[in-house]
C-alpha cells in the first residue's frame, strides 16, 4: 500500500545564504494492509520530514513514493487532494480547524466529504467523541476553544472518522492520560485489523511496542550517516 524508494530531501535556508541542508538521502520502506510501521531515530533525524512528505505537504528532491498506486513526488495537486480525501488519512499532534464550526460537524466532515449521508456521518462523530470522552455538552461548539488534551482527542476522533487504507500517525499518544491512552491504541489496532497500512512516530516506547510490528530507523537515510 505504502512503497517508499530512494527518497531525499533537503531544505534551503534562504536567509543565510541559500545553504542548502540536506536532511533525508536513498530511504526506503514498504508498508502493507494491516501492517504499522514505526519511524525512530534521534531528534533532528527526519522523521517528521518523512512524514510530511508522505502526506504531500513536503516537496522531496528525489525518489518516489507510492501511497495506493499514486506517487505522491510526481501527482497534480488535485490527486493529492483527492488522495487524502479517499485513501490517506493523517492524524498530526495540532487541530487546524474553521473556527466556530461545531465539533461533531469537524469529526463529521471526512465522510461527508466522501459523500456519505449526513446522519451516517454525525453517528459515526457522535461515537468517536463519546468513546473518546469528549463531553456531550461540548459537542456543538468549536473545539478551538478547548484544552490542549481535548483538541487531540477532537483531532483524533477526525482521523479516525473513515476507514482510510492508509494512516499517518504523529505522535498519536503524546500528552493523554492513561484511559484515552488505551482508546487511542484500540483505533489503532481496529484500522490494522481492517487493513489499514500505517505510518507512525512513536515515542511513547510501549505504545509503539504494543501497535507497531516493526521500526525503521531514518537515521540511517541521514546524510553522511554511517
Amino acid at each position: 500500500m505504502i512503497h517508499v524508494e530512494n527518497l531525499a530531501k533537503s531544505f534551503t535556508l534562504h536567509t543565510q545564504g541559500s545553504a542548502v541542508i540536506p536532511v533525508i538521502a536513498g530511504a526506503g520502506f514498504t508498508v502493507a494492509p494491516g501492517e504499522c510501521v514505526a519511524l525512530t531515530g534521534e531528534s533532528g533525524a527526519g522523521k517528521s520530514t518523512v512524514l510530511r512528505i508522505l502526506y504531500g505537504n513536503y516537496l522531496a528532491q528525489g525518489g518516489s513514493v507510492r501511497i495506493g498506486g499514486v506517487d505522491i513526488t510526481r501527482a497534480e495537486p488535485r490527486e493529492i487532494l483527492r488522495l487524502r480525501r479517499e485513501t490517506l488519512g493523517y492524524v498530526s499532534q495540532f487541530l487546524r480547524v474553521v473556527p466556530r464550526v461545531p465539533t461533531l460537524e469537524v469529526v463529521a466532515e471526512p465522510l461527508l466529504a466522501l459523500g456519505r449521508p449526513e446522519a451516517e456521518a454525525l453517528d459515526r462523530a457522535r461515537e468517536l467523541l463519546a468513546r473518546l470522552r469528549i463531553p456531550e455538552r461540548l459537542w456543538s461548539l468549536s473545539p478551538t476553544t478547548f484544552s490542549g488534551g481535548e483538541q487531540q482527542r477532537v483531532n483524533i476522533a477526525r482521523g479516525f472518522a473513515h476507514a482510510y487504507p492508509a494512516l499517518l500517525l504523529d505522535e498519536p499518544t503524546a500528552s493523554l492520560d492513561a484511559v484515552n491512552r488505551e482508546t487511542v491504541l484500540e483505533l489503532i489496532e481496529e484500522a490494522k485489523a481492517g487493513g489499514a497500512a500505517i505510518v507512525g512516530i512513536f515515542h511513547d516506547l510501549a505504545a509503539r511496542a504494543r501497535v507497531a510490528d516493526r521500526e525503521v530507523d531514518v537515521s540511517a537515510f541521514t546524510p553522511g550517516a554511517a
